[in-house]
């Protein structure tokens, strides 16, 4: 639910902290954290079982970002905090509203620090967004003030009487921090990291297991914060210019879905000579209304495309033959990720290792595999609550509703807890058979260095050679490194082996001489990784503290006896905000 809004007496004055749930988090604890839902989407949901070879990152809260970086009032984003850094910034500071972002499974900790805020700073507002503001129930578990679901920034502007309508700025923000893969950490070389763009929110598509379409007014809904391809150019060049990146994760729903946008992207990407990559979303369906030259034009590197299940009903899957359009894009080099629902309703004990063989032989780049949950808010959650086929949370605690452990329904053909053995089983034989998702990513790279490195157009080999570029050194030690690794397993081995070859013959006596020396280095460092995460290592993202312009103008207003760390001012969005800050 949304309750109405009522004005802040302060407006544009109104002090305003935003923070993501505390931490740890890779870990089981009494607020809900579970060791098998770590704060890593890649290694959560995607590399789940490729133990040193998982891709290792942590993504920003970014919907609390675009928050900040569309008020006027004073505004301080903390990210990641550990409890006793959130108190700490409760504690020390003034703040009128503190605006909580967390997804359901988070609710625990939602109501830890609702409970801290009263105590600590009992005369704040206290308002909670995200995936979580789908619950029903919340207020009844939560001790908050508003709920805000959907639109964040429109809900803070009207709240603040700020103009609700006026353009969303788009804050220049990189997509990652601390990746790592095979026991080596990648840095942070300038450029090397994917800007976030978020075009839009929400899918007209919506399907009924979707959380984010639902959020945002579900089936046939959505909100665009830019309408127009020209829009979307000029946000883009002010982010390439202020990151010096030509990559940008896209994080739509769909992007591909608006065509008219996309192709008006591309009209001025040829037009300005721009070397973009993009990582887009996209259903199948949407993807083969494209041509294959279009794709290529507007630079989709990676597209993370839904293949849901064998025989699946899903109208985006309606006749498209998913293992030839995989093949094709691959061909092509753009990387797929394709996501696989276990547990649809015609999946039975009978047909399932059928429906994990299917998905397999896509070879994606990446997998993700997910168990088929009702979350609330979506239509899939009402059908089960008209049918009473939910579980209690007695019987399953709302910690555990992250779609990586147990269905939170009585599923008409598994019993007694199995789906969470066949979503392993499923994650394994994507490994053991297709191998390392970095060998693939690097195999198709290859692959479209090779079908487009004399392209017509100088943009697009431009592109090519950027992403090609590691190949030549680092990634052909990497695969050097695998190769040994999987000394014995014929199969992995020989696919190395091909693979380690073709670079060679592709870049020469230069990259022979240093593959060698790199995968030494790559392969001591994967053991070691390896050895760490058998011992229960973990990752944890640092806690990051920053303020908008109005904030930073405001801090520094304090007396100088007040314990106020300084933070460095960079630019973002045309407005001077802290650098990102390590805190413990």
């Amino acid at each position: 639910m949304q309750q109405q809004i009522t004005r802040s007496p302060k407006g544009r004055q109104t002090r305003i902290l935003l923070s993501s749930v505390f931490g740890p988090y890779a870990r089981d604890d009494a607020y809900g954290s579970r060791a098998i839902n770590p704060m890593e989407l890649y290694h959560n949901q995607v590399t789940r079982v490729q133990g040193g070879f998982s891709l290792r990152m942590f993504h920003r809260s970014f919907g609390l970002m675009m928050i900040q970086a569309n008020v006027d009032a004073p505004c301080t984003l903390l990210d990641f905090p550990s409890e006793d850094r959130f108190v700490e910034e409760i504690r020390e500071n003034e703040y009128d509203v503190i605006g909580i972002g967390a997804i359901i499974p988070n609710v625990g900790k939602v109501k830890r620090m609702c409970e801290l805020i009263r105590r600590h700073r009992p005369g704040a507002r206290i308002v909670v967004g995200g995936h979580i503001a789908s619950k029903e129930d919340l207020l009844e578990m939560i001790d908050a003030d508003s709920i805000v679901r959907g639109d964040g920034i429109r809900w803070f502007r009207r709240y603040l009487g700020e103009d609700e309508d006026a353009p969303v700025r788009h804050p220049a923000v990189l997509s990652g921090f601390g990746t790592r893969v095979m026991g080596v950490g990648l840095g942070h070389r300038p450029g090397g990291t994917a800007a976030i763009l978020i075009p839009s929110v929400g899918c007209p598509v919506g399907c009924n297991f979707c959380s984010t379409s639902a959020l945002f007014g579900g089936k046939g809904n959505f909100i665009n914060f830019f309408e127009t391809g020209d829009e979307l150019f000029a946000v883009m060049a002010r982010i390439e210019e202020e990151l010096k990146t030509h990559s940008f994760f896209v994080l739509d729903e769909n992007f591909l879905l608006h065509k008219k946008r996309a192709l008006r992207l591309l009209e001025l990407m040829e037009t300005h000579q721009k070397s973009w990559s993009l990582y887009v979303f996209s259903s199948a369906r949407v993807l083969e209304s494209y041509t294959l030259e279009q794709l290529v034009g507007l630079g989709i590197s990676w597209v993370w495309m839904g293949l849901e299940g064998k025989n699946s009903d899903y109208q985006k899957l309606k006749g498209v033959d998913t293992r030839a359009l995989v093949d094709r894009l691959h061909a092509n080099g753009i990387r797929v990720l394709g996501s696989s629902i276990i547990g649809l309703d015609s999946h039975n004990p009978a047909n399932i290792e059928d429906v994990i063989d299917h998905a397999v032989s896509h070879d994606t780049v990446f997998h993700q595999f997910m168990l088929y949950m009702p979350n609330p808010g979506t239509p899939l959650y009402a059908a089960h609550r008209r049918e009473g086929t939910l579980l209690s949370e007695d019987e399953f605690p709302v910690a555990d509703a992250h779609g990586q452990y147990r269905f939170s329904y009585r599923h008409k053909n598994f019993r007694d807890g199995e789906e969470e053995l066949i979503l392993l089983n499923a994650f394994r034989r994507d490994f053991e058979l297709n191998g390392p998702s970095l060998a693939r990513l690097i195999d198709v790279t290859l692959r479209g260095w090779r079908r487009h490195q004399n392209h017509a157009q100088r943009r697009v080999r431009d592109r090519f050679a950027r992403e090609i570029f590691p190949l030549r050194s680092a990634y052909a030690g990497a695969v050097w490194a695998m190769r040994r690794w999987y000394r014995g397993n014929e199969r992995l081995e020989g696919r190395m082996d091909v693979l380690l070859k073709a670079i060679y013959a592709e870049f020469g006596w230069m990259t022979r001489v240093i593959a060698p020396l790199i995968g030494r280095y790559v392969h001591r460092s994967l053991k070691k990784e390896e050895a760490r995460l058998a011992s229960g290592w973990t990752y944890e993202p640092v806690c990051t503290c920053e303020k908008n312009a109005a904030a930073v103008a405001l801090e520094s207003c304090k007396p100088s006896s007040a314990k106020v760390p300084v933070k460095k001012v960079t630019w973002v969005s045309g407005s001077p905000v802290p650098a990102m800050a390590k805190s413990a």
